[in-house]
């Protein structure tokens, strides 16, 4: 088998964690990596997911999201595009509750 090498850049703390991701998976990081890059190959997609922490700014848009939904402030709902574009340039435009927007 042909080998080659592949020289990248990754943070202290990523290449140990996904190592001992892979330890517990019973294979190598490289394994880990061919196996991605074989599926990347052959799907010609690659799918990242967010099972990180949400950030504090997250954490703070979202709880503002909460309240502004909890207290009426959002949009009525519409149908179509053409109504949801007429309300976002309508002047007079009132949210839910009746506030002004």
């Amino acid at each position: 088998m042909n080998t080659t090498v592949i020289n990248i850049k990754t943070e202290l703390q990523v290449k140990k964690k996904a190592q001992v991701v892979a330890e517990e998976m019973g294979i190598s990081l490289s394994a880990l990596i061919n196996g991605f890059l074989r599926h990347v190959i052959k799907t010609k997609t690659f799918t990242f997911t967010a099972r990180e922490e949400p950030s504090p700014w997250l954490i703070r848009a979202l709880k503002e999201s909460r309240e502004d939904i909890k207290a009426g402030r959002v949009s009525p709902s519409f149908d179509n595009a053409k109504d949801a574009t007429a309300w976002l340039n309508d002047s007079n435009a009132r949210y839910q509750n009746g506030d002004k927007v």
